[in-house]
């Protein structure tokens, strides 16, 4: 198998159910990483191990929940496994599955692929203006405060290269929420990774709700001043 897709979650069981018979239709490897979702969804992942063939595997987190810190556990997990490649995209459906060998097929030249919103007009069918304005704004300001040069600096819909992404020293990396995928792109830049953005659609979640809450927003203002130091 040539890449294991790490998806956090909490609180995500009818999502899931839709995401992970796309997922195991191709030859990927997947590494749920929960954080002891109340609605029993890394019970329904251990459920589908069995028929897995050894293709799933549900990783329980216990102490403070986090994005951050489920995809931290998670890569720390598959840097050890012997995929070439590590892809990280969200439980809610936002990111389509089928991109997926897009990311990949790119990654054979570069050390990080990131599934860009924003190559061109905004996809994301379902989004409301206000959303739209606010992830246009969270961009722009993590690019100019931090110095990023790529468009969308916050998607979560990702590739790696595993002996790349090996070379990050995880535990120096704080943030617990969406600030994540920014630290993880400044990291990237700062060991020289090779990083390309390639077009993809982004979609209103189908279930549930955003785990955006005040202290997340507040990390996500903070991070970009604190790595333009």
């Amino acid at each position: 198998m040539r890449a294991v897709v790490v998806v956090p979650t909490f609180n995500e069981r009818q999502n899931l159910a839709t995401l992970l018979p796309i997922l195991l239709s191709h030859d990927y490897r997947v590494l749920v990483v929960d954080d002891a979702s109340p609605d029993g969804s890394g019970a329904m992942v251990d459920a589908l191990t069995a028929g897995s063939n050894g293709r799933l595997r549900c990783l329980h987190r216990t102490g403070p929940r986090g994005l951050g810190l489920a995809y931290l556990a998670g890569f720390m997990e598959a840097v050890r496994g012997d995929e070439e490649f590590v892809c990280q995209m969200d439980a809610d459906l936002s990111h389509d599955p089928l991109e997926l060998p897009r990311l990949i097929d790119a990654a054979r030249d570069h050390d990080l692929v990131i599934g860009s919103r924003y190559l061109g007009p905004l996809d994301a069918p379902g989004w409301a203006l206000r959303r739209r304005l606010l992830s246009r704004f969270a961009n722009a300001y993590a690019r100019r405060i931090a110095e990023l040069p790529q468009h969308d600096c916050t998607s979560g819909f990702r590739c790696w290269r595993r002996d790349a992404l090996a070379r990050i020293d995880l535990g120096r990396i704080v943030s617990r929420g969406y600030a994540f995928q920014v630290e993880m792109l400044a990291a990237s830049i700062r060991h020289g990774f090779r990083i390309i953005e390639v077009p993809t659609t982004f979609r209103e979640r189908a279930n549930g709700t955003s785990k955006m809450s005040a202290g997340v927003i507040a990390e996500s203002v903070h991070m970009p001043w604190r790595l333009a130091r």
